[in-house]
C-alpha cells in the first residue's frame, strides 16, 4: 500500500533512524534509531508531512484524535459522495432518456465549484503529495477528473470524484478485513486484575499489576497475568492462546497464562509476566510484527509500484500524442490503480497470519510462509516433538504366579512417594487400570537404583537391574531392553516377581500427519535425536523414518547445513528448549507447544502453542495456499490492468466507466484473500 511506502520514506529520510517498518495491521510503525540524533518531534513531523496523523498513546491503546481539519475533511468526504450519487443518478437518467437536458440547467461554473467542492480532500492529498515529488494512486485519479473537468464534462468529473471516495472506502474496507482478526486477538487481552492489597481484593488496571502480586481469579473470569497457582483447583479455557478446545487442569504449582478463561474454581495466583510482558502479549506483538518480515513476492510489489504510476503516465502521454483525445487520456488515467498491486500481498499474509494466531499457529512474517511453501526436507527431534516427552508404562510381565494387577499394586505403591518420572509412570497405570495403592510403613529411595518399601510387613524393590544382584533376568526383559525400553525390577523380600517397561511414546496423531507431510511435497523427512540407538531406533521404525541419535545440538546444525548446502529448503520441527540453535539456522523453524517458553518464541520462525501434530501438515499446506493466492492476486491484478489500459487506450472505455471499475480489483483481493481467514484449524 502506498500510505505505508509514503510513510516509511518520510521516516527512512530523518537522520539517525537505520531501518523502519511500517505495519498495517496494526497502523503501528517500528523504528531502529540513534536517540541522540532523533527526536519524537521530528518523527511526528515526518509522520505529518507525509500526510498522515499520529496517535496519542493512552493507558490502553494508541488512538487517533480527530482534530478539525480532520471533521472537515470528512465533511467535504461525505458531500461528495452525496453529490457524485445524485450526480451518477441524472447522468443515468438522461442515458435512459428519463431526463433529457437536466443537466443542462446546471451552469458549468456551478458544476465546476461542485467538482472542486466534493474532490477537495482528495486534491489536497495530491497536492501535498506533489510537493514531496511522491505519484499516489489518486494523482491520476485527479488528472483525470481534472481532463474532464476542462474539456466541459463536468458530470463525468463529478461521477469520477465519487467513484474515488468510494475507491478509498473499498481500499479501507480490504485492508480492515485482514486486520480484523489481529484485531481480535488484541481485544482479548484482559484490561484488569483484581489483586490483593492491604488484605483487600482491588479491582487494578494491568498496567499497574506489578511482578509477585497477588491476583485472585473466579469462574467465568480471564486470567489477567502469567504467573504460579499458589491456592485452588480449576479448569481452564487455554484456546486463546493454545488453540488447544479441551479444558485444562490447573492447580497449586501449575503455570497459568493470561487471556486464559478460568471456567470452573477458584485461583489464588502470584504474578511472574504481566502486560507486554506476558505470553499472550508476546503473541499480541510477534503478530503485529508479523508484517515487518515482507515476503520477497512482497518487496518485489512494493518496487513494482513505485514504477507503476510513471508507466501509467507515459501511456497516459502517448495516448495524447497519438489520438488528441483527451477523454481516452483521461480514461487511462482513471483505470490505473497501483493499490492493487501493493495489497495483493499484505492483505493475503495478514489474513493468514491473524487467522492461524487465533488457532495456536504464530507466524513470525510473510516471507516465512513463502520460504515454507517452498520447503522440501523436514528435521524432526524426538523427544518432546514426536514423542510425548515423558515415560509411559508399555509392558507388564509377572512371575512367580503373582497376576498383573498384584505386581502393578505394589510396584506402584512402593514408589507413590517418588518424584522421579518412573514413578509417574507407574502411578498413572495403577489409576488408569483401577489399580489400588497399599499403605507403606516404610520408604527408601537409594539413588541410581531404585527405592525400597515395607508393605505388609515385607520389603518390595523397584528399580534397575542391581537391585538384584546376581539374579538371572529372564530373556522376555532383556529382549524389551533391547528395544530401548526401560526396565523395572520388581522383588518381593529380594526375589524376583516380575518387571515393568516404559517408554517414551509415540504422540498418536504422528503417522497420520507425517503422511500428510509427504503428500504435501516433503521428499526427505529424518529423525534427530540425542537418544541412544535403541530408544531412536525403536521410534523411528515404528513410523518409517531415517534416524540419527547420540546427537549434540551442534550435531544437530551440522545436519541441517549439510541439507541447505545441498540446495535444499530445510523445516526442523523441535520443542523450543534443547533445538533452538538448529530452529534458528534451519530456513523454517517450527517450535512444539511453546506456550510461555520464551526461547521457544524467539528462535523459532513459527510457532505452535499446542502440542498437536496435526499443525505441522496443516501450516505447510496454509503456507502454500497462501501463496497461491498471493500468485492469484498479482495475476489478476496484472490482467485487469492490462485490458483496463488497453481498451482506455484505444477509446473504448469511456472516463466514467474506468472510474468506476477501478474499484473493481480492491474488491477481487479482498474476496480472493477472505478464503484465508477461515483456514481449517488442522484438527
Amino acid at each position: 500500500m502506498e500510505c505505508t511506502q509514503h510513510v516509511r520514506s518520510a521516516l527512512s529520510s530523518l537522520g539517525g533512524v537505520r531501518n523502519v517498518e511500517v505495519l498495517l495491521s496494526s497502523e503501528k510503525a517500528i523504528l531502529q534509531l540513534d536517540p541522540t540524533l532523533v527526536k519524537m518531534d521530528a518523527i511526528h513531523q515526518a509522520v505529518k508531512g507525509a500526510g498522515y496523523s499520529v496517535g496519542v498513546a493512552s493507558g490502553k491503546s494508541a488512538e487517533r484524535t480527530a482534530t478539525a481539519a480532520d471533521l472537515s475533511r470528512r465533511l467535504l468526504t461525505a458531500l461528495g459522495i452525496v453529490f457524485g450519487a445524485v450526480i451518477l443518478l441524472v447522468v443515468a437518467g438522461e442515458w435512459l432518456g428519463l431526463l433529457d437536458g437536466l443537466t443542462r440547467f446546471v451552469p458549468f461554473s456551478v458544476g465546476a465549484m461542485l467538482v472542486l467542492t466534493a474532490g477537495a480532500p482528495i486534491f489536497a492529498n495530491v497536492l501535498q503529495a506533489a510537493w514531496k515529488r511522491q505519484i499516489i494512486a489518486h494523482t491520476l485519479m485527479s488528472i483525470g477528473a481534472l481532463a474532464a473537468l476542462i474539456v466541459g464534462e463536468w458530470t463525468t468529473a463529478m461521477v469520477v470524484i465519487l467513484f474515488m471516495h468510494i475507491g478509498s472506502y473499498t481500499e479501507r474496507l480490504t485492508t480492515e478485513g485482514a486486520r480484523r482478526a489481529v484485531r481480535e486477538l488484541t481485544d482479548m487481552a484482559p484490561q484488569t486484575a483484581r489483586v490483593e492489597r492491604e488484605g483487600r481484593e482491588v479491582d487494578t488496571p494491568i498496567s499497574e499489576v506489578q511482578v509477585d502480586d497477588i491476583v485472585i481469579v473466579r469462574p467465568g473470569e480471564k486470567i489477567p497475568v502469567d504467573g504460579e497457582v499458589l491456592h485452588g483447583q480449576a479448569a481452564l479455557d487455554q484456546s486463546s492462546v493454545t488453540g488447544e478446545s479441551m479444558p485444562v487442569e490447573a492447580g497449586v504449582g501449575s503455570h497459568v497464562i493470561a487471556a486464559t478463561i478460568l471456567k470452573q474454581g477458584m485461583l489464588r495466583i502470584r504474578t511472574i509476566a504481566v502486560g507486554p510482558h506476558s505470553t499472550f502479549g508476546r503473541v499480541i506483538q510477534l503478530v503485529e510484527q508479523a508484517e515487518a518480515h515482507r515476503a520477497v513476492v512482497q518487496q518485489f510489489a512494493d518496487k513494482f509500484s513505485g514504477y507503476y504510476l510513471p508507466i501509467v503516465m507515459g501511456i497516459a502521454g502517448l495516448t495524447y500524442l497519438f489520438s488528441r483525445n483527451p477523454l481516452a487520456t483521461a480514461a487511462v488515467l482513471l483505470v490505473a490503480c497501483s493499490c492493487t498491486i501493493a495489497l495483493a500481498t499484505p492483505i493475503a499474509m495478514l489474513a493468514t497470519i491473524g487467522a492461524n494466531a487465533k488457532h495456536g499457529v504464530l507466524i513470525k512474517g510473510g516471507k516465512y510462509l513463502e520460504t515454507l511453501a517452498r520447503a522440501n526436507v523436514l528435521l524432526i527431534d524426538k523427544t518432546g516433538t514426536l514423542t510425548l516427552g515423558k515415560p509411559v508404562v508399555t509392558d507388564v510381565l509377572p512371575f512367580n504366579g503373582i497376576d498383573r494387577k498384584t505386581l502393578v499394586s505394589y510396584a506402584a505403591s512402593a514408589d507413590r512417594y517418588s518424584e522421579h518420572p518412573l514413578a509417574d509412570a507407574l502411578r498413572h497405570i495403577a489409576l488408569e487400570e483401577s489399580v489400588s495403592l497399599l499403605e507403606i510403613t516404610h520408604f527408601e529411595s537409594v539413588p541410581g537404583i531404585g527405592v525400597r518399601a515395607r508393605i505388609n510387613g515385607f520389603e518390595v524393590a523397584v528399580g534397575r537391574r542391581s537391585i538384584l544382584p546376581g539374579g538371572r533376568i529372564p530373556a522376555e526383559v532383556e529382549a524389551l531392553g533391547q528395544q530401548g525400553k526401560t526396565i523395572l525390577l520388581v522383588t518381593k523380600d529380594g526375589s524376583l516377581i516380575g518387571a515393568i517397561a516404559a517408554s517414551d511414546t509415540l504422540r498418536h496423531e504422528v503417522p497420520e500427519a507425517l503422511n500428510q507431510a509427504r503428500q504435501l511435497g516433503m521428499q526427505k523427512i529424518e529423525l534427530l535425536t540425542g537418544d541412544n540407538e535403541q530408544a531412536a531406533g525403536s521410534i523411528a521404525s515404528s513410523v518409517g523414518l531415517p534416524y540419527r541419535a547420540g546427537l549434540l545440538p551442534e550435531d544437530k546444525i551440522r545436519i541441517v547445513k549439510e541439507y541447505q548446502s545441498q540446495g535444499n529448503i530445510v523445516v526442523m520441527v523441535g520443542d523450543g528448549i534443547n533445538d533452538a540453535p538448529a530452529l534458528a539456522q534451519a530456513d523454517i523453524g517450527i517450535a512444539m507447544g511453546a506456550a510461555g517458553t520464551d526461547i521457544a518464541i524467539e528462535s523459532a520462525h513459527i510457532t505452535l502453542m499446542r502440542d498437536d501434530w496435526n499443525l505441522i501438515p496443516h501450516v505447510i499446506q496454509t503456507a502454500r495456499r497462501t501463496m497461491r493466492v498471493v500468485r492469484g492476486n498479482l495475476g489478476f491484478t496484472a490482467v485487469f490492468n492490462m485490458v483496463g489500459l488497453t481498451l482506455a487506450a484505444f477509446g473504448f472505455l469511456p472516463p466514467m466507466l474506468a472510474a468506476a471499475l477501478q474499484s473493481i480489483p480492491d474488491l477481487g483481493i479482498l474476496g480472493n484473500s477472505a478464503r484465508l481467514i477461515r483456514q481449517p484449524t488442522g484438527r
